[in-house]
């Protein structure tokens, strides 16, 4: 796929995650992004691993599961990884590519970095994280 750098900066500004987040910001976060291309059943994270970095997925599907057990479904513009780049403990889930996926990559020191200089990224993460726990509630509930 290869995104160039205006599409990286084009697309990364419509990703939920950085609505509302500087130009500034946008920019650096498509310089320090890197581009990964997953097949069909290639792990993007692996549970219980250290996690060093986020993952947005640009096209494809990925499937969250944990053992056996599959808690979601991601597609284009969401993320992967964002707890365990916060906490820097290990991953909860691990990721697996539905289908032919593509993802961008950022480090979880430049994506920190960011954090301290931008409040919308930061108040995005929290809303989305708060996002993910009521989720998880909700379909322990059931």
């Amino acid at each position: 796929m290869s995104l160039t750098r205006e599409e990286k900066i084009a697309w990364l500004g419509q990703v939920p995650l950085f609505a509302g987040c500087s130009p500034e910001i946008v920019e650096r976060l498509a310089d320090a992004s890197g581009e990964l291309t997953f097949g069909a059943g290639q792990v993007v994270v692996q549970q219980g691993q250290v996690g060093n970095g986020l993952y947005i997925v640009v096209s494809g599907e990925v499937r969250i599961v944990a053992g056996d057990d599959e808690l979601a479904r991601l597609g284009s513009g969401e993320t992967i990884g964002e707890l365990s780049v916060i906490d820097q403990r290990p991953r909860a889930a691990s990721a697996v590519a539905a289908s032919d996926t593509v993802c961008l990559a950022l480090a979880s020191w430049d994506l920190i970095s960011m954090l301290e200089r931008d409040s919308n990224l930061a108040m995005n993460l929290r809303r989305e994280l708060a996002g993910r726990l009521r989720r998880t509630d909700a379909q322990l509930r059931q």
